[in-house]
């Protein structure tokens, strides 16, 4: 997240925590569903003096942004999905992990070296149960209650999240649009970081309305 955050900054206040479990945060005992992890996060806000901001996920953090809009709306002024997970029609372990290692080789390799680190960080328990309950989670479910301003981006090279997921998730949403990041694979947060700026950056500050 830090090479969008880094752009971002130059402009809006910008943070890219860490949540229990994962980087440098502390790493409880017992694994944090999905719903906890988005408790944290809302603590973490409100924590920092947060009253009201825009949150944009990466992944797996698509689907605990979707929750944080859904369950503490006041936080949450709009969102950008960048590669919203889990493509519900693909809704399988190794179908995803297919996925998976089909864009590994399409990021850059310093992409791969620290994902393999942060991966080490967090341990294979972790990483297995937070995948785990990735895929018990259904976004579909919730995107209709996003009431909020949201963006969905996807990378056009991004096996994990096709473009007809990616279009569906966008009607899901009540005031939803789509932008696609040419030749970009999943993790554009890291891979096309300016060009996900230049499309973030006039979102933040338009006035989209519900459909």
């Amino acid at each position: 997240m830090v090479p969008i955050a880094e752009l971002l900054a130059s402009h809006h206040p910008a943070y890219a925590p860490d949540l229990p479990g994962f980087g440098a945060s502390a790493k409880p005992a017992r694994m944090l569903n999905l719903v906890e992890l988005t408790d944290a996060l809302a603590g973490w806000t409100w924590e920092i003096g947060l009253k009201r901001a825009a949150f944009l996920g990466n992944s797996v953090g698509c689907q605990i942004v979707a929750d944080l809009a859904l369950r503490y709306p006041d936080l949450v002024e709009r969102v950008v999905l960048q590669g919203p997970t889990i493509d519900p029609w693909a809704r399988h372990g190794w179908r995803q992990i297919a996925r998976l290692l089909r864009n590994s080789r399409r990021e850059p390799p310093s992409h791969g070296l620290i994902s393999a680190r942060e991966y080490v960080r967090c341990g294979f328990r972790r990483l297995a149960k937070t995948f785990r309950y990735a895929l018990e989670d259904r976004i579909e479910e919730k995107l209709p209650q996003v009431r909020v301003p949201a963006l969905v981006v996807r990378g056009s090279r991004d096996p994990i999240v096709p473009q007809g997921w990616a279009e569906e998730a966008t009607l899901l949403l009540p005031m939803g649009r789509l932008v696609v990041i040419p030749r970009a694979p999943h993790t554009v947060v890291y891979s096309a970081p300016l060009e996900l700026s230049r499309v973030v950056l006039p979102f933040l500050s338009d006035d989209v309305k519900a459909r």
